[in-house]
């Protein structure tokens, strides 16, 4: 009996994907639940598994084809089509053969071992245009995985010069300046392209406003760094900053929900529930998931939801409904050292919170008696990105006021 595998829908406002890439061509047998291929949207980037053990017989759109959802993609079991009846007819070849038939550059996506290579679609078209083999180059992204800098600093060094053409010739090394830098014009993934549209959308349809308070982080550090062995050994889960800062937003999203608020036409929805998006950066764009009901999780379970929607997103293991219908969002500027940074909204939300670096720093502390001193304090930059339509400048600095106040008198138990 004939399987049919459908583009899925990968969350509520998604209607098409990309295919980026098939792990298997017609005539291959698949295991349920094996990957078969990859696809790419605006919200994630994820691998599908095959719904059925069997042959695949026949597909239907090849790599690069946008589709829409619950289009028929391909056919597992069945009749095979002409093509995919040669192509699988073609398969074994004796060694001298198959290295004419299939150059190393057309190899890139498996290991020796059969483990399949973790790469870009772009990273392995600039390896198949310098006729490079992706086993000699060391990935320096997630888990090994290969990404275009990786490739680029691969052909600087002149390793293009120890590939071999099929025909057993030197190939000739592409030229790349001392720098390392190339003149090149590379297409956006379907990913980037409407991550693209998006952002413009909403900096065209949301009056943006900005604020920003500087956060003394002193007494969390200090309470991390007593705490987080412990935890992690209690909990199964590393402890860091994030569900810190979590908690305190939830808690000041409480207090004044017009920030947890977005805008319907000519009326604003106050919703009944807090959905905290949590960007993720990938090496193939930026992610948010979403943690529902986060006003009802506790402090380990908002860490445990954190770490694991992290890791999800990153190995492209997220399902369908954890990458939307958010409600605010927390993105992390400061990963990379930036003090702060002013962000764009999430649409349809009203508000988004941008997390800066945190350093040390002398501060003038003031004690009870009104005498005046200096201190090493740990202090972090917070700005608060929201849509002047909805949230009044008012209304902004109290919702920080209320942030600063629980993170800097931290005096909650991390269960």
């Amino acid at each position: 009996m004939a399987t049919e595998v459908v583009m899925p829908q990968m969350g509520e406002s998604i209607f098409e994907g990309t295919i980026t890439r098939w792990l298997k061509q017609p005539g291959d047998m698949v295991q349920k639940d094996e990957v078969l291929l990859e696809i790419s949207t605006d919200k994630v980037d994820a691998e599908i598994p095959s719904p059925a053990a069997g042959v695949l017989s026949e597909i239907k759109f090849p790599e690069g084809s946008t589709v829409e959802v619950n289009t028929v993609i391909a056919i597992i079991g069945g009749e095979m089509t002409q093509a995919a009846t040669v192509a699988a007819t073609q398969k074994p070849l004796n060694g001298a053969q198959a290295a004419q038939e299939k150059p190393a550059a057309a190899e890139e996506h498996v290991a020796r071992d059969g483990e399949r290579m973790r790469s870009s679609p772009l990273v392995r078209r600039i390896a198949k245009e310098n006729k490079l083999n992706l086993h000699a180059i060391p990935g320096t992204g997630l888990g090994g995985r290969i990404n275009k800098q990786d490739v680029l600093d691969f052909l600087a060094r002149g390793a293009v010069a120890a590939q071999a053409k099929p025909t057993g010739q030197a190939a000739t090394p592409q030229p790349v300046s001392k720098s390392g830098l190339r003149d090149e014009l590379v297409p956006m993934t379907k990913m980037r392209e409407i991550i693209a549209q998006r952002m413009v959308a909403s900096v065209q349809s949301s009056p943006h406003a900005h604020t920003v308070y500087k956060i003394d982080m002193t007494r969390i550090v200090h309470l991390r760094e007593r705490e987080r062995a412990a935890f992690e050994k209690r909990n199964g889960v590393k402890l860091t900053y994030m569900p810190f800062i979590a908690a305190a937003t939830v808690e000041a999203l409480k207090q004044f929900p017009i920030l947890n608020g977005s805008l319907e036409g000519m009326s604003i929805r106050y919703h009944k529930h807090i959905h905290l998006g949590i960007a993720v950066a990938l090496e193939w764009g930026l992610i948010v998931p979403v943690i529902r009901n986060a006003e009802q999780r506790t402090f380990v379970e908002l860490a445990s939801a954190i770490a694991d929607l992290a890791q999800r997103a990153r190995t492209k293991k997220l399902l369908p409904d954890e990458t939307g219908g958010s409600t605010f969002t927390l993105t992390n500027s400061g990963a990379y050292g930036g003090e702060f940074g002013t962000p764009i909204l999430n649409q349809p939300e009203a508000a988004i919170l941008a997390i800066g670096g945190l350093r040390k720093e002398p501060a003038v502390l003031t004690d009870a008696e009104g005498n005046d001193s200096i201190a090493i304090r740990s202090l972090q930059y917070y700005c608060l990105g929201f849509d002047h339509r909805v949230i009044d400048g008012a209304d902004s600095g109290k919702f920080m006021l209320e942030l600063k106040r629980v993170l800097e008198s931290w005096d909650r138990p991390l269960a």
